[in-house]
């Protein structure tokens, strides 16, 4: 029979052989009963040793329940598997059977103890030894959580479990930290108490299913619950005003993004909008030049064929445009003078008269 490092399993408590005492003793209060004097010749001892054999063959019905795997074993070796509900067996010592239960789901809690707990610890009380970790960082971590097994379905899974490992419980439990503490070892501290839990966990559940079916456990691990992931007790202030500092710093990172989102895309725009004024006003300026150089070629043209003419014709246009819109004074210099002051107040002949209102027109009619 092959053994795990944990040696072999010990008895079961439901698997327990007839307790022959109690049978013994039963069997002498009957024997008092029936001979009160002790004297029941060659014929009561026929009697009971009848009864003794009749016992001992009746001890070895049992029953397996839908829940339940039976497991004959004759000498302590394996000999049969047998079905749920009433089986027999040869009695003990020369057969027994095992009943374990292969379809309850198991929990196995590191780093706390909970109700049930066999150890001698208060429940709910915390165990710093299981508990504390240290990370890929070089942190220490506080981690509570909780693994969920059962006996393995596969074909030979009963059978491992039963001959292969002492006690499950305990197998599973030391394999449970182990496990924790190489994930943890290659970790970082952040994403263990952020988002890296669901990837802890399943690291955790793979390699402890991995060393489990090496040590030939017969025991399938269904899941692994992170429960607690703090920093220890004495820095979680210390820890807490990190993480605040933190979360300030990505809020302010946010608030500069959400800036930068919105005041970038107005940037772009201006810069567009410049850049097709610019482009605008470059059209116009080319084709305003070169209106003006097709202009200066048509009239260097006739200025080539008439240039007096040409010469008096644009200098009477530069006036007509520089007096424009201008009020005008003429002075004939023929006059010889008549007329002429030599100071001439020309600001208040270009003043227009004030036009009477119907005040000025009463006041008139009035002095009349």
């Amino acid at each position: 029979m092959p053994t795990g490092p944990w040696g072999p399993p010990p008895l079961r408590r439901d698997s327990q052989p007839p307790d022959l005492e109690e049978y013994i003793r039963r069997l002498q209060e009957w024997v008092k009963r029936n001979y009160p004097g002790g004297n029941f010749g060659s014929k009561g001892l026929f009697v009971l040793a009848l009864a003794s054999v009749f016992v001992w063959a009746g001890s070895g019905f049992f029953r397996v329940q839908p829940d339940e795997h039976g497991v004959v074993l004759r000498f302590g070796k394996m000999n049969r598997m047998v079905q749920p509900g009433l089986n027999y067996h040869l009695p003990y010592p020369i057969e027994q059977a095992l009943t374990p239960k292969v379809t309850r789901i198991n929990r196995v809690d590191v780093g706390m103890r909970l109700a049930g707990d066999t150890r001698r610890v208060a429940v709910g009380q915390e165990v710093p030894e299981e508990g504390l970790m240290l990370t890929g960082d070089e942190n220490i971590v506080d981690i509570n959580f909780a693994v969920f097994w059962r006996v393995s379905p596969d074909r030979n899974g009963t059978t491992d479990y039963l001959f292969n490992v002492r006690n499950q419980e305990s197998t599973v439990k030391a394999v449970a930290e182990s496990a924790m503490r190489e994930v943890i070892g290659r970790s970082l501290l952040q994403p263990i108490l952020t988002e890296g839990r669901q990837i802890a966990e399943s690291a955790v559940q793979e390699l402890m299913q991995t060393t489990l079916d090496q040590y030939g456990a017969g025991i399938l691990v269904t899941q692994v619950q992170l429960q607690k992931v703090d920093p220890p007790q004495q820095v979680i202030d210390a820890f807490r005003d990190v993480q605040a500092a933190r979360a300030d710093g990505e809020r302010a990172q946010n608030q500069a993004q959400a800036y930068a989102n919105r005041v970038i895309p107005e940037a772009r725009g201006q810069v567009a909008q410049i850049i097709q004024a610019a482009e605008a006003y470059r059209e116009q300026s080319v084709v305003e030049a070169k209106g003006q150089a097709a202009r200066f070629l048509q009239v260097y043209g006739e200025y080539a064929k008439a240039p007096v003419v040409t010469r008096r014709r644009l200098h009477i246009e530069t006036m007509e445009r520089l007096f424009a819109g201008k009020d005008k004074i003429i002075i004939d210099a023929d006059a010889g003078g008549t007329g002429v002051v030599p100071y001439l107040p020309l600001n208040e002949l270009t003043r227009q008269v004030r036009r009477p209102t119907a005040a000025d027109a009463r006041g008139k009619g009035e002095l009349q």
